[in-house]
Parts: structure tokens; sequence; C-alpha cells
């Protein structure tokens, strides 16, 4: 049996799963120490009252004759689906039609399964540090070629360091995708109108799909700062946007996002024509999805409501209040740190010219603190490490001063 030859040739270990090896080989060596973890990026909150209870009552309706569900629209039930749009995007001055959004389980699905509406030569460009899925999408498609010395050979890379301000130069050849996420994961940054606008109008210039990924959003504390592309003149001729429930509302375990295919997003066929990516993107769902299931759904759509929207502020609230120590705690040590103000993660430059592995391995050992290294994000993560501010508030304020300490330590 031949198999995909792509899989194979990534680079060994997920970042995350080599994380969890380490954490897993320290507790087994230090039984019963207690180990603060702000390494992967998954909340801890329980779910919202008010939204637990419109996912148990659907489920529970499921046993009856009226309550039940069998196989639902593919793309998302229309209460959902015009919940997100009078919801996310009517207040800011956003028009959406409702075949314009699908519904899925999350942002990470969308934002590594639309690679597969690209051509197999589509050139990609990703800003450094990224998110590893989009990455490791288009590498299991056969799309980057070969990795060498760290680094796939046909990726363009984008850096984004503290040098620039973690705004990408943009590329000086053609692409056809963009990969982009604003608020930024890993880094906490954020783009302002004027940033991103200059981005959109390059993408016009030079037919480049954007794949906008604005699972965080959630997390912007100033109202000028763009929480959607879509506030960009003329982005919904050039980008798709992915959102998620996961970080805004605690759906990390119950699994909901969505993503925004205008009609207006067209790509070009081998013989010139253009085709709709929202057409191709649906019949793809046609193939390949029967959708999100009906409870998670009816939960969905009660963080839109009043007191859903009021639980879920408080869980934002909770976990900005968590950044904030973090920020306080890492402000007097003379570190270049990003991130935090509108977003659940902080990006801070290595002390000491050590790399980010090697801080990770230090601050577990003297701390018990996990963190992430800079360099399972790529190239330019190369000597930075990322906290995340998901975490209980006595489990942040103990991890903040292990933290000062052991970096005073150095």
């Amino acid at each position: 049996m031949n198999v995909n030859a792509h899989i194979a040739g990534l680079p060994a270990g997920y970042l995350f799963s080599e994380i969890a090896r380490r954490v897993k080989a320290y507790e087994a060596a230090h039984p019963g120490e207690k180990i603060i973890r702000m390494g992967i990026g998954d909340v801890t909150r329980p779910l919202a009252p008010f939204v637990a209870k419109a996912f148990a009552d659907a489920a529970l309706g499921m046993a009856s004759w009226e309550g039940f569900h069998g196989y639902g629209p593919e793309g998302g039930y229309p209460f959902l689906v015009e919940a997100i749009i009078q919801n996310d995007y009517a207040p800011r001055g956003i028009s959406l039609e409702a075949g314009e959004v699908f519904v899925s389980d999350g942002a990470k699905t969308d934002t590594s399964a639309i690679q597969e509406l690209l051509s197999q030569d589509a050139v990609i460009a990703v800003t450094d540090p990224v998110y590893p899925v989009y990455v490791d999408a288009n590498a299991m498609a056969g799309r980057l070629g070969a990795y060498r010395d760290g680094r796939w050979e046909k990726l363009i890379t984008l850096p984004c360091t503290h040098e620039n301000g973690f705004v990408p130069e943009l590329p000086k050849q053609r692409v056809d995708v963009l990969y982009l996420c604003y608020p930024n994961n890993p880094t906490g940054a954020v783009l302002s109108h004027d940033q991103l606008a200059k981005i959109v109008g390059w993408a016009r210039e030079n037919e480049t799909l954007i794949i906008y990924d604005a699972a965080y959003k959630a997390f912007i504390a100033d109202p000028a700062l763009p929480q959607s592309i879509y506030e960009i003149p003329g982005a919904k001729e050039v980008a798709i946007e992915c959102c998620s429930f996961s970080k805004t509302a605690g759906f990390t375990g119950v699994r909901c996002g969505y993503m925004v295919v205008p009609n207006a997003v067209k790509g070009r066929l081998p013989d010139g024509n253009l085709a709709s990516l929202n057409a191709l993107w649906r019949r793809r769902l046609a193939s390949k999805s029967n959708g999100v299931s009906f409870p998670v759904q009816k939960a969905a759509a009660a963080t839109f409501l009043p007191q859903g929207k009021a639980e879920i502020g408080e869980g934002i609230a909770y976990y900005r209040e968590n950044a904030k120590v973090l920020m306080e705690a890492l402000g007097g040590l003379g570190l270049s740190v990003q991130g935090g103000a509108h977003a659940p993660y902080l990006w801070l430059k290595v002390p000491g010219g050590m790399g980010g592995w090697e801080l990770f391995d230090y601050l577990l050992h003297k701390a018990q603190l996990v963190g992430t290294p800079g360099e399972g994000f790529g190239a330019a993560g190369a000597g930075c490490f990322r906290l995340t501010a998901f975490g209980s508030h006595e489990d942040t304020k103990i991890g903040a001063q292990r933290l000062k300490d052991a970096l005073l330590a150095l």
C-alpha cells in the first residue's frame, strides 16, 4: 500500500505534542509537584451557565419526536447563521448574505481545509511566526515542496518581529494565498485599519486570496481596531474570514466555529475563467460534511442572546485580567514583550541569548511553569517565548510570580 509521502515528510512531532512529551517526562520524575500550564491556548473556565443550559435542553430535546433533528444543513442552521450576521457583523456596518456564512466545528478545521480549493501549484505566504496549522495543511497537500534546514522550499514567509512591530512586509513576488491571523496567535499583535487596508489593497492588485483568522477578535479592547477584515473596503473581493466560539465562549471542548466566504471572492481556473470560491466551498461541504450537531449550534446561538453575551463577556474579562497580571510581572524586567492588551497571548524575547526551547526547559525545571518556545512557530520565533492567559486567577498569580523570580535569577 502506498501512503502520502507529504505527511510522512513533515517534521517529526507536532509542536504541542513535543511540549506534552517533555512535561510528561518531568511529571514522572517529580511526582506531586504543581505545574502551572501557560503553553497550549486552551480555555479553563466552565461553559457559561446560560449557554450550557441551551446545549443541554437541545440535547434532551433530541429524545423527543418534536425535538429530534437528523442531518442538518451542512453550512449551518439558519437560526445560527442569522445570529452570526446580526451580532458579529451588522453592528460594525458589514452586510452579509446568509449563503456567505458556513458553520463548522472550529477555525482550525476551516483554516486547514480551505486549501483544498487551491490549485496544486498555488504559491502560499504566511507570517512568521505562524500558527502551525496553516503550514502543515499545505505541506500535507504537497504544495510546499521539501522541508530542508528548518524551512519549506516553496513557502513564502513574512517575518513579524519585535523590530518591525509585528507588521509583515508584503511579498516582493506575487503569491496566490496569504494567511493572516489578527489578533495574532502566537504574538498577540493587532493591526490598525490603515495597516490592514494596505494589505487588502495589495491583495486586490495582485489577485491574492487572504485567509483571515479572526478567532481571537473578542479580546480586542479598543473598538477603534478592526474586528473583521470586512471593515476594510474591497476586502469582500479578496478575503475569506474564519472565526471560532472556542476562545470567545469556551467551546474548545464543544467545537463550533464559522467561516465567511463572500460571493464576490473569485479564483482562476486553468482556462483563465473565474470561479466562485463560495460555490466551490459549498460543493466541497456537500461531499465531505454533515455539519455541526443541532445541540452545539443551539448552544452557539445562545451566546448571542443578552444573558449569553453577558456571561461569556465575564469569561473574556477574566482572561484579560490574567493577561494583565502577566504583563505586570514582566513589566519591570526590561524585556521586549508584545501582546496581552488585545489578545490572550504574550510574546517575549528570551533574555540572555537563550533559545526558546532552552527557556522552556529552564522554566519547567526551575519554576514548574510551562510556556511555548517561539521556535515552534517558525524561524522568526527563534529566541522568543509565548505565554497564554487561559488559566485560573490563582494559577496565573502563582505562575506570574514564579516566572518573575526565575527570570530575575538568570
